[in-house]
């Protein structure tokens, strides 16, 4: 027979090892995600917290002093910021649904089984959204001039007999930004689709043809119910993405013409660099963004009936 101490060192020195294993896997850890935690805190955190410090703050260039909320108070009577929040919003409501919409009927097209040279079709709508921001912005620019190729050609198949001033005319302008945002993010959205469309059963649709359901039903009974987590994540992404709208609109319109255009994110770079330099107003104008991402988010989550929102 084995000694009772014996038993007790053998049951004990496992224990101990397996304790001491878990601390020196858990430092391990912590050393691999310290270096990612402290380079975010410097990088996000304290930057976020830094802002929200400075818009409560106001002066020209570093000459800021503590005034409250008396910029917050400011936005409701800036009649520039109350123009790019409007335009905004009318990108918002107008191109993100359309994106949504176009992204959604091509992945159900593409994932069709009989499509020949799918590969090809799925790496050409995905191209745009890899592109260059300033490169394709400059590219609309000149396609959509008063003398560029897109007025040439509705002009040659008698759809206008004179030039549209897709830059020049307040309606125009924001229809030329509207398109070049759906150009190129409609691909990125796409892939989403596609890739949850793939994974459900064809099976489900095979059943559903037996029952006599068209394709009209199946997109709306079937599709679109599959696809409600990826839809409610596109629509949230896609929202954030067009509340921070600058690229396009500063290279193809410049906000123009006037303030027909422009942005909140566009009127934020302006504050700071391009008018006399207001770092705590540019600051205040940013968290109304967050606060408008933070608001339509909620409302979306609500929407689709999230019970988390």
């Amino acid at each position: 027979m084995i000694p009772a101490t014996t038993k007790q060192n053998i049951q004990v020195k496992p224990r101990k090892y397996h304790n001491k294993f878990r601390f020196k896997n858990g430092l391990i850890g912590w050393a691999f995600i310290s270096i990612a935690t402290v380079m975010i805190c410097i990088f996000y955190f304290y930057p976020m917290v830094q802002a929200l410090i400075l818009s409560f703050k106001s002066g020209a260039g570093t000459n800021l002093q503590f005034v409250g909320l008396d910029n917050y108070l400011r936005l409701f009577t800036d009649p520039t910021f109350i123009a790019a929040l409007k335009n905004t919003v009318i990108y918002l409501i107008i191109q993100v649904p359309i994106m949504i919409i176009l992204a959604m009927l091509i992945s159900v097209l593409l994932n069709n089984k009989k499509l020949k040279l799918k590969g090809f079709f799925r790496t050409a709508i995905f191209l745009p959204c890899i592109t260059s921001l300033v490169a394709y912005s400059v590219v609309f620019k000149y396609l959509f001039a008063t003398d560029g190729i897109i007025n040439k050609m509705l002009i040659n198949v008698s759809l206008i007999s004179e030039p549209i001033q897709w830059l020049t005319d307040p309606f125009w302008a924001k229809v030329t930004i509207i398109i070049a945002i759906t150009w190129r993010w409609t691909g990125y959205n796409m892939i989403f689709y596609l890739s949850a469309l793939q994974n459900v059963d064809h099976s489900i649709y095979e059943a559903a043809k037996i029952d006599g359901a068209n394709a009209f039903q199946q997109f709306f009974k079937i599709t679109i119910p599959m696809l409600k987590p990826i839809i409610l994540f596109t629509s949230i992404t896609s929202t954030i993405g067009t509340l921070q709208l600058f690229d396009e609109v500063m290279n193809i319109t410049k906000g123009g013409p006037g303030t027909a255009t422009l942005t909140i994110s566009q009127y934020i770079y302006n504050l700071s660099f391009k008018y006399t330099p207001d770092f705590g107003y540019a600051a205040t104008v940013s968290y109304a963004v967050v606060i408008m991402i933070v608001f339509f988010s909620i409302l979306q989550f609500k929407a689709a009936g999230d019970k988390n929102a």
